[in-house]
């Protein structure tokens, strides 16, 4: 569906105003829109995962491991498809206001595509660099959305997400390397030709959504 299409069926939670914003600027930032009554379940089911991983001792298709990961001090990048490893998660993407917001995104008609659970450490962490997240499943309209949700407060010194408004109706970059190489994120020279200071880093507190192109 096109924008306009989109726009022409009244939405059920967001405003014509965060609409617009989202297909003006390829992103949205929704502050406090989960309830605790969410929160609460996921930051558990979360421990759970984080206990279970204790035992993992290397990197698999479900857990990306950080380096120094112990049983005692447990440090994880990534647990990848969480709604497959826990209901609770399953509950949250199927169940939950996350699937009207999308809707009024991009129309009624929503399919979920996949999940994972990202995490950031204390004193360690993976730097993500500038990507744009249509190289990774590629498809050939504009209709998928990546919707994150903040369990924990996010503020400015834990590294959100960065976006550059209007990018999404922009050039596509090339996100391999010199020797055909996949590397996930923009070469170094487009990196650099980037207008960062321009960037809207969406920090907000536990309970928030981001959600873009």
């Amino acid at each position: 569906m096109t924008p306009e299409d989109v726009l022409a069926i009244p939405p059920s939670v967001l405003t014509d105003k965060q609409r617009q914003f989202y297909f003006e600027n390829g992103y949205l930032l929704l502050e406090r829109v989960i309830s605790d009554s969410w929160i609460e379940p996921l930051r558990a089911a979360t421990s759970e995962m984080i206990d279970e991983s204790r035992s993992i001792t290397e990197s698999d298709q479900k857990w990306d491991l950080e380096e120094g990961h112990s049983e005692d001090d447990p440090r994880l990048r990534r647990l990848s498809s969480p709604n497959d490893h826990h209901i609770t998660f399953w509950e949250y993407a199927s169940q939950s206001i996350v699937p009207d917001i999308v809707a009024d995104l991009v129309g009624p008609n929503v399919k979920f595509h996949h999940s994972k659970l990202n995490f950031k450490w204390a004193k360690g962490g993976e730097e993500v660099k500038w990507h744009q997240d249509i190289g990774f499943w590629p498809h050939t309209n504009y209709g998928p959305c990546t919707v994150g949700t903040y369990i924990y407060d996010c503020d400015i010194d834990q590294g959100p997400v960065g976006m550059i408004s209007g990018s999404h109706n922009g050039e596509l970059f090339d996100q391999y390397n010199d020797d055909g190489e996949w590397i996930g994120c923009l070469r170094q020279e487009d990196a650099e030709a980037l207008e960062i200071s321009k960037a809207d880093y969406l920090d907000g507190p536990a309970g928030s959504l981001t959600i873009h192109n």
